[in-house]
């Protein structure tokens, strides 16, 4: 007799009940979204107080005064960095650019102490503006009329604009491997007018003169516009090569011949009397400090508004401040950059 099978056993069924089911999500409510929105603005406006009070403090500690002078010392350092404009705009707070304006200013109130027996024009350029160059070497060259020494030294790069500068010193110092020289003019702009072709483009163009939209790029140059361009550089070129020729006590002849826009090592520019001796800040220092009289190990004072960068992670160097200013300044320079301060040579 068979046994009766057995019917498989059924999977256990689970049921969710109401109060078991999970909450179901809801969207973020307007009062918490305002609330983050105001945390992010007050941490953005927290942010910007902070930029503007170390800003602030560069200005304490770059700037020193009127024109970015630090306490003490009777050597002025005046750097020449970067192109060389003849506006008044100086870069932003990470940087600085070479301002005509700028540092005209600051040869002034270098000239003007009587405690500064002599300028140093720290040169790290190349080039730029041909009229802020002009107005740099013309301060340079009535600061000593005045009866002050004023030396140059160079850096990587003191070319074209950057020699221009140079040439006006009493005396240049260069580094064997300084790149110098390019005494020359040059007008680049781009002729678009075959890519305009290409892609369909029509310029438009209404004047009245009939050079106005002479390098515009628009159209090719006439032979005429051309001419006169030359023409505009040649004499730019010929105040470049007599004010060198000038600053340098060299025949005109003999500038004339080097002026090809050729670059040359600090090296090379000592065999050819663009530069007077080989050598760094450090010896550029001790011999305008000798040529000013000074006894002993100059003091410099560097005229230089300090960039955000140079104070958050730079190095702050300059002749050691004296009085309650010094104290002042220690104090804060210490809070910024752990206590790096030294004499700049």
């Amino acid at each position: 007799m068979e046994e009766p099978t057995q019917p498989p056993t059924p999977p256990p069924q689970y049921v969710t009940l109401p109060h078991m089911q999970p909450p179901a999500r809801r969207g973020m409510s307007a009062g918490a979204k305002w609330a983050i929105g105001c945390g992010v603005l007050i941490a953005l406006t927290m942010f910007a107080l902070v930029v503007l009070a170390l800003t602030s403090m560069v200005g304490i500690i770059g700037a020193g005064a009127r024109f970015g002078q630090l306490p003490g010392g009777n050597v002025a350092l005046i750097r020449v960095e970067g192109a060389i404009t003849a506006g008044a705009a100086g870069g932003g707070p990470f940087g600085e650019a070479a301002s005509a304006e700028r540092i005209v200013r600051q040869l002034q109130q270098a000239a003007e102490k009587d405690k500064v027996k002599a300028i140093l024009v720290r040169i790290n350029s190349p080039g730029g503006s041909a009229a802020g160059s002009q107005e740099i070497y013309q301060e340079i060259r009535r600061v000593r009329d005045q009866g002050k020494p004023v030396f140059a030294s160079m850096g990587d790069v003191a070319a074209s604009g950057g020699y221009y500068v140079a040439s006006a010193a009493e005396r240049i110092f260069a580094d064997p491997g300084t790149v110098t020289g390019s005494i020359g003019v040059i007008s680049a702009n781009l002729e678009l007018s075959g890519l305009f072709q290409k892609v369909g483009i029509k310029p438009q163009v209404v004047k009245e003169g009939e050079f106005k939209d002479m390098g515009s790029g628009l159209r090719p140059l006439t032979d005429k516009e051309r001419a006169l361009i030359q023409g505009l550089l040649a004499n730019v070129y010929d105040q470049f090569v007599k004010a060198v020729a000038d600053g340098r006590k060299l025949p005109e002849a003999q500038v004339r011949s080097l002026a090809t826009g050729q670059v040359y090592t600090g090296e090379q520019a000592l065999k050819l009397k663009l530069v007077d001796e080989l050598g760094g800040l450090g010896p550029a220092v001790l011999a305008i400090g000798r040529r000013a009289g000074i006894r002993g190990k100059p003091e410099v004072v560097e005229y230089r508004r300090r960039s955000l960068m140079d104070v958050m992670f730079g190095d702050i160097s300059t002749s050691k401040p004296h009085g309650w200013n010094g104290l002042l300044y220690d104090r804060v320079a210490d809070l910024l950059t752990r206590g790096v301060l030294r004499t700049e040579e």
